[in-house]
């Protein structure tokens, strides 16, 4: 009985064994990736190393410090320049704001020369001459304005003394030439009335159309139908 059981063990007719790890799951998985760490250590040494001895570090860390400097040159070259810019910008800003202001001044300055001038005309033109009665034109003046605009001004006086009151009216008549062709034109809404004792002064614009050369601009006084004063100006 002894040696058949002794028998079934030893030969093919014995029971199965299993063989189990007594480790548990967590602590395999734990030293596998321990492991493999350890390799990719190694791995990564070997590169650091392989690297080294084909001299491939050296090159990568003086093109890195040489890349370094010339960005740092390339950013103070940037900086200067802007810095230029910004001043060049400046000065360029306080000339412009200088030319305006000249520009001001010079327009103004032109205004006043030009008040100054015909107030000068029309005081000299109120100085005595021979003696006449009735109404004279002592000046006429008429100049082009841009836009197509005539300016005209006129002095109305009675150069006598004692001269009693006068009622009358003003033409103001403009002639030239459109497109080839005679033209005139009249104050807009016709003959402008007039009263004065001793002088008037007076102004107005008339539109002149394009194409168009004035050639002349008369001025009329009259006195019911009666013309007392006429004055013509040439351009």
């Amino acid at each position: 009985m002894r040696f058949k059981l002794l028998r079934r063990r030893l030969t093919i007719s014995a029971p199965r064994v299993a063989v189990r790890s007594a480790l548990p799951w967590p602590l395999r998985w734990a030293v596998a990736a321990i492991v493999f760490g350890f390799c990719a250590a190694i791995a990564l040494w070997a590169f650091e190393f392989g690297k080294g001895i084909a001299g491939l570090d050296a090159g990568a860390r003086e093109d890195l410090t040489r890349l370094r400097q010339e960005v740092g040159r390339l950013r103070d070259e940037r900086d200067r320049a802007q810095s230029v810019a910004n001043t060049a910008g400046s000065l360029l800003t306080s000339e412009k704001a200088a030319q305006e202001q000249l520009v001001t001044q010079i327009k103004g300055l032109e205004a006043e020369n030009r008040e100054l001038r015909d107030n000068l005309g029309f005081f000299e033109k109120l100085l005595p001459t021979a003696a006449t009665d009735g109404v004279v034109i002592r000046g006429l003046q008429a100049e082009l304005l841009a836009g197509s605009q005539l300016k005209w001004q006129v002095l109305i006086m009675q150069p006598a003394a004692r001269a009693t009151e006068f009622t009358g009216r003003l033409e103001i008549t403009v002639d030239g030439l459109q497109n080839g062709k005679p033209w005139t034109t009249v104050l807009p809404g016709g003959l402008q009335a007039l009263q004065l004792r001793q002088y008037r002064r007076l102004e107005g614009l008339i539109d002149v159309p394009a194409q168009t050369v004035v050639k002349t601009v008369t001025a009329k006084v009259f006195e019911g139908n009666n013309i007392r004063a006429v004055q013509t100006f040439k351009f």
